[in-house]
């Protein structure tokens, strides 16, 4: 861990938020800003990272001392999941607490990551066992961020996401409203397909930063099924320009 300097953990209180796509764009463009990343998928019994990066179908090896070699996206980008351990996509994952706790325990401590400017950790769903072992395995993260959508269906679980977080005395680096509004590509009007602004809300209730919206947008979700990531696939595109004007404050010097 004293060669990461920079951990930042993606969480929600809410399945189905996009949060893994937030996850794999953030890492992916870290990596294009001339930065070492790591990403790890510590979703035990949904992996989507390996998809999201069309690195699904590879497998982990280890190296003459016997620590486990991350799956190379780039030269800037190493990526672990439990899908390089899976034997097929429909494999179910069925573990209690302790397995899921010993596995990330493994990810963080015996992968050979090298030096990292940054690791970025995809969390599941929930404040469970999964975000538990990351914050205390890690041992002092710089902080989580929250990503939500507009409605007040998610925002409902995704304040039990930030009170757990103050409660683990874990900072909160801002929150991202995702799926908000759908931009037309035809006329450029906008349709607020979820009612409500759940997620500057809930950044001024809980006093952190709002780091931006990202609209609903098709081909975002065709170049994820692609593993093509969307900020580098289609960088003009005002959905990726969205997701880059959120990731900025994200960037140290």
């Amino acid at each position: 861990m004293s060669e990461i300097a920079h951990k930042y953990i993606v969480m929600s209180g809410k399945g189905g938020v996009g949060k893994s796509s937030v996850a794999a764009n953030l890492a992916v463009w870290l990596s294009t800003r001339g930065k070492q990343v790591g990403l790890l998928d510590a979703d035990i019994h949904g992996p989507s990272v390996p998809t999201l990066l069309a690195v699904n179908g590879r497998r982990l090896v280890s190296d003459d001392s016997q620590r486990v070699l991350p799956i190379e996206y780039s030269r800037t980008l190493k990526v672990i999941s439990i899908g390089f351990m899976l034997a097929n996509d429909n494999e179910p994952v069925i573990w209690r607490g302790p397995m899921k706790h010993n596995l990330i325990q493994q990810f963080v401590q015996d992968v050979e990551w090298g030096r990292l400017d940054y690791l970025v950790v995809d969390c599941p769903p929930g404040t469970g066992d999964e975000p538990l072992s990351v914050i205390q395995v890690l041992g002092g993260a710089d902080g989580a961020v929250i990503v939500t959508t507009p409605q007040e269906l998610a925002a409902v679980d995704v304040r039990k996401c930030l009170t757990f977080c103050k409660q683990l005395s874990l900072p909160v680096l801002g929150i991202i409203e995702n799926m908000s509004g759908f931009v037309c590509p035809h006329c450029a009007k906008r349709v607020d397909i979820f009612a409500g602004h759940s997620g500057e809300q809930m950044a001024e209730d809980f006093q952190v930063p709002f780091l931006g919206c990202v609209p609903i947008d098709p081909s975002l979700s065709a170049a994820g099924d692609c593993g093509k990531p969307f900020v580098t696939h289609d960088p003009q595109n005002p959905t990726a320009q969205a997701l880059r004007h959120a990731f900025e404050p994200l960037l140290t010097s």
